[in-house]
């Protein structure tokens, strides 16, 4: 963990941490933004991921240069797959146009992203392009490159630019991967490659250009999780990214809109937006955490999609304490697209005229943004059984479209199936990625993995020869899978090059001895063991009340491992990082029981930030409180929480001042740590008048001073003394 910030002492002055965030090296909290700066979304995170070149009307030395003012960390982020780029399309680049590059489905219709923007197969001189984007950024003065969402529709693979591509990839004629299961493989896996090697090429150009003129700027990818793009049916390289060597780590694009895609279980098919989230965020952890590299997770107050403000602040909820679960990522994206969340109108509720952000909902919402700011990494862990985590593959992309005679995996519930079961009890089942397995840690912490070949394949043998150790030296492998579906037959490693077999998991068992028979279940290897099961694991959740023999195979491989104690179930997940208390109580599980939180807490959920004796979360629903117990410094008068960024923070014996900065024309609130009921309070705004305008109450069981005003880009000054 980096030590960001010292705290110093100079007689009977102080300065706390927040007076000198500006000094941290690396931006801790970023957002992404097009426009230039404006008092209204003066967000106050460390950086500002100023977007795209040609957006926002272009002028992006200006843009950037409009935040770098206001003292932020620039730096630049663009489509790898898509963006502003007509120049590019309409010729005005090279000459000729473009648009015979977009990725087209059967019809011969492009995808597109927007008008005149097309989703894109990266050729040569489309990279090259991308290049000259990131050179222009570099130049103006970025610390970092952000290039997001590597994406290719499994729908898309029949333009003449894909055709040429399969033709230099596999040294033979296309296949329109309708045909045949073995053409769909093949057609994902030149996708999955094709922007594997664009952004290897773009990150290696970004890396020496910089250092030829002195310069480290790093590169980032900003990607939905695997789990959503397998559902979503988009094919991306995700997992092998982060072995890339000047690939510097990911922002986990995990929010609302996709984690509220609907998800079978139990038989039904709905919205499960916290446990979604929780899985997302999970398997984007376990994507970078063998490799090293950062992590940074978004949330986003609103959505793509048009809701109503009631449906988006449920949902955030969801999505940012799923997020708070992980407690190894201390560092976020706090929203993108600010403009459109400070300054965009929704319906409050159904039927509504569209509404602007309610003063309620911006409080609280920056509270909550401005809160991650503090954020620590914890060694504290989630409550509830570890160590069971489902297999996952990059190949699970590769069989989602078209549909083939013999396949079907209606919203990926071939993965739900080994997931949501256990996610539902209380279980905090996470994820391990295929093609990390060869790492030292790629199976750190694990006592029992599920896995199937129903809905993946592996993409190496060497995979298998990792697992067959691992299980020798007392893993506990699950397997479910009929091992029927039509691409067990496409043309891969396992039944080419001399090898002969029906399906890659028979080469999986035969490493461990294993001559799997249909009236037998558990095997034994080495110290540990393999249950089989020719089942589907889609059958666990579409199909009701049909996980029980599931559940007990889980918890006799877990007992096996010789843990002391037996499989928890639960309805809840609950954490302590530093001061924080996050929880969530779950829906459709094993009771509907609320979770009580003792203590004398803080709501942060709530924008009048009250303090409350004990907390009630109720099922579906989710907390975020601030522990008054667990205060590092209880002598020091400070901030706890607030709807803004605290500066330039002073203490004396009996005062307290700081400056204070959060969007203009939203309203503040927070909660003050003080010795005593302050006797005396002067609040002055940026022209150095005294604001008459605030509400302030004392809470003598707690010691804090709630204080409520209205906010201002440039800063209030308060002063306090008692």
């Amino acid at each position: 963990m980096k030590i960001y910030n010292k705290i110093v002492i100079l007689l009977s002055l102080s300065v706390l941490p927040s007076q000198i965030f500006s000094q941290k090296k690396d931006p801790k909290t970023v957002f992404q933004v097009s426009d230039a700066w404006n008092a209204a979304y003066d967000v106050r995170a460390d950086a500002a991921i100023v977007y795209g070149i040609n957006d926002a009307g272009g002028n992006f030395k200006e843009r950037a240069k409009s935040w770098k003012d206001k003292g932020y960390t620039i730096q630049f982020m663009t489509g790898i797959a898509w963006g502003q780029y007509k120049d590019y399309f309409k010729g005005q680049y090279d000459g000729k146009e473009h648009f015979d590059e977009g990725q087209k489905m059967k019809n011969g219709e492009i995808i597109w992203h927007g008008h005149d923007v097309p989703y894109t197969v990266p050729t040569a001189g489309y990279v090259n392009y991308i290049k000259g984007l990131t050179k222009q950024a570099i130049d103006a003065g970025v610390t970092a490159i952000y290039l997001e969402e590597p994406e290719f529709w499994a729908r898309a693979g029949y333009s003449d630019a894909f055709k040429n591509e399969w033709q230099k990839f596999y040294n033979a004629p296309w296949q329109a991967q309708d045909e045949s299961p073995e053409a769909t493989y093949l057609s994902s896996k030149l996708k999955y490659n094709l922007y594997f090697n664009a952004l290897k090429e773009v990150f290696e150009y970004v890396y020496t250009y910089s250092k030829s003129i002195g310069k480290k700027v790093k590169c980032y990818v900003p990607t939905h999780s695997l789990i959503n793009y397998a559902s979503w049916e988009i094919v991306s390289p995700e997992a092998s990214l982060a072995q890339l060597p000047h690939m510097d780590g990911y922002i986990a694009q995990v929010w609302t809109g996709t984690s509220r895609e609907r998800v079978y279980f139990n038989g039904e098919l709905k919205e499960r937006t916290f446990e979604n989230a929780f899985l997302e965020y999970g398997s984007m952890v376990s994507m970078t955490a063998p490799t090293g590299r950062e992590m940074f997770f978004l949330t986003d107050p609103i959505e793509d999609r048009s809701q109503t403000w009631a449906d988006y602040k449920k949902n955030y909820q969801a999505t940012f304490t799923a997020q708070l679960l992980y407690p190894t990522v201390a560092n976020y994206e706090v929203m993108p697209w600010p403009p459109r969340i400070y300054l965009g109108k929704f319906k409050m509720e159904e039927g509504q005229e569209k509404q602007p952000l309610s003063k309620a909902y911006g409080t609280q919402m920056q509270v909550m943004i401005n809160s991650l700011n503090n954020m620590p990494v914890s060694k504290n862990e989630i409550n509830g059984t570890k160590g069971i985590n489902v297999l996952l593959s990059n190949s699970i992309m590769f069989q989602r479209f078209p549909i083939h005679e013999g396949y079907q995996d209606p919203s990926l519930s071939n993965f739900y199936g080994m997931a949501l079961p256990l996610l539902k009890r209380g279980i905090p089942v996470g994820t391990v990625h295929m093609e990390n397995l060869e790492l030292k840690s790629g199976l750190k912490d694990t006592k029992v993995l599920i896995m199937s070949y129903a809905n993946m394949k592996p993409l190496s043998a060497k995979n298998h020869e990792v697992l067959a150790k691992w299980v020798k030296g007392g893993g506990m492998l699950i397997y479910y899978g009929k091992d029927d579906d039509p691409f067990q037959k496409v043309s891969e490693w396992w039944n080419k090059d001399g090898n002969k077999y029906n399906a890659p998991s028979e080469h999986l068992f035969e490493l461990m001895s294993i001559k799997a028979e249909a009236s037998k279940m558990s095997y034994s290897y080495g110290k540990g063991n393999v249950f089989i099961v020719r089942e589907n694991p889609k059958e666990l959740v579409l199909e009701k009340n049909n996980d029980k023999t599931f559940l007990d195979i889980v918890a006799e491989a877990y007992h096996n491992t010789k843990t002391i104690g037996k499989l928890e179930l639960k309805n809840n997940y609950y954490l302590e990082r530093g001061p924080y208390d996050i929880a969530a109580v779950l829906e459709e599980s094993i009771s509907k029981e609320p979770l009580h939180i003792e203590g004398l807490v803080i709501d942060l959920f709530d924008p009048e930030l009250p303090v409350l004796h004990g907390k009630i979360v109720n099922s579906g629903e989710q907390a975020y409180l601030f522990d008054l117990n667990r205060i590092e410094n209880k002598k020091q008068p400070q901030v706890l929480c607030a709807a803004s960024r605290i500066y330039e923070e002073k203490t004396t014996r009996n005062s307290y001042s700081f400056l204070t900065k959060s969007p203009s024309n939203t309203m503040n609130a927070m909660r003050i740590l003080l010795p005593s009921k302050p006797s005396g309070i002067v609040l002055k705004n940026d022209a150095n008048q005294i604001m008459k305008e605030y509400t302030a109450s004392w809470d003598e069981g707690s010691k804090t001073y709630l204080l409520k005003f209205e906010n201002n880009s440039n800063g209030i000054q308060v002063n306090l003394k008692w």
